[in-house]
């Protein structure tokens, strides 16, 4: 996540058509992914920046639409197959005199969807009033579920739908949050220098995978691995890719550890291998404007671009891979 002002799950395709896809932007370098041979991607939808369309993160409903949070513009939205977007909440403004942590103004972050069709998500104000959890059932109004510090950034959020818990990341306090689905005092699950910033912010996106939380490190560049416990406690944190400054958030390609990660400066989107390996497989020439979360679908990515420093075109996008050969 970059502000405007400083810069803010099912299977993809097989094994063989990712290696296919690498192998493509290996050869002909980051400009293969506009290639005959290289992903294709079309254009979901085009935002209204002047009306503070700006994507901060992305999960998917049955029907193929898209909810996201609107960063600055405290609003979740349905984005539809065809385009439209429906604004489905707008949260309370803050009360004068609040300043969010880093990015002084309000900020939705993470967003996730329950198999009920809820959708929990996370808001940050600067004030104790309002910054943390909040839900939105369908059909019903917005409410808060469960309190985080004033001083916190809650960013990206996660769901383990088999454990009952969601996991928030704090992008300033350097701590991974957890809260029960249905609401309450939050706890500190996880805290490790692995998570601090190192100059504006630290833990940001976050995925529960294979029995543990995946997090990225936007300062550091680093896609971190905390095991979950069978105690359901922070295990020790592993380092899983480097070299990914800026990294937003990320998406699994199947059951592996094989994953997309969206590079919000540089307006990329890499494949990051099992190794830590990484590869450009998106960039700017096919609709990137800093990208800031995916999500996987059957052959299809989705990949939100909140033009926070381009302000250009806000958008959404589709990428179908090649099929494996």
């Amino acid at each position: 996540m970059k502000t405007p002002v400083k810069l803010k799950r099912a299977r993809l395709v097989g094994v063989t058509a990712l290696a296919v896809l690498a192998a493509t932007a290996t050869a002909a370098g980051p400009a293969a992914a506009s290639g005959s041979s290289a992903p294709r991607a079309r254009f979901v939808a085009h935002l209204d920046m002047a009306d503070g369309q700006r994507p901060e993160n992305i999960t998917l409903e049955p029907d193929g639409g898209a909810d996201v949070t609107f960063a600055f513009s405290r609003q979740i939205a349905r984005i539809a197959p065809d385009g439209r977007v429906r604004v489905l909440a707008t949260l309370p403004e803050p009360p004068a005199g609040a300043t969010t942590p880093a990015l002084t103004q309000p900020f939705l972050g993470g967003i996730v969807r329950a198999d009920d069709g809820t959708l929990y998500f996370l808001y940050a104000t600067g004030s104790g009033d309002l910054t943390g959890l909040w839900s939105l059932r369908p059909g019903g109004t917005a409410r808060r579920i469960a309190a985080l510090p004033a001083d916190s950034l809650p960013n990206g959020l996660a769901l383990d739908d088999r454990g009952g818990f969601l996991y928030a990341a704090d992008s300033v306090l350097g701590t991974v949050w957890r809260v029960p689905v249905a609401g309450g005092t939050p706890t500190r699950w996880a805290e490790a220098p692995e998570l601090d910033a190192s100059g504006f912010l630290g833990a940001n996106g976050i995925k529960i995978h294979n029995g543990a939380a995946w997090v990225t490190n936007l300062d550091r560049g680093t896609v971190l691995r905390i095991p979950i416990t069978h105690r359901g406690t922070a295990g020790a944190v592993e380092t899983r890719a480097t070299g990914l400054v800026n990294i937003d958030d990320i998406a699994f390609t199947g059951n592996g550890d094989t994953l997309l990660a969206a590079v919000n400066a540089d307006n990329t989107v890499a494949l990051v291998r099992r190794d830590g390996t990484h590869t450009t497989v998106l960039t700017g020439a096919d609709g990137l404007q800093n990208p800031t979360s995916l999500a996987v679908r059957g052959a299809t990515a989705y990949v939100a671009s909140g033009a926070y420093t381009t302000n250009e075109d806000p958008n959404l996008l589709a990428v179908r891979l090649p099929a494996a050969e």
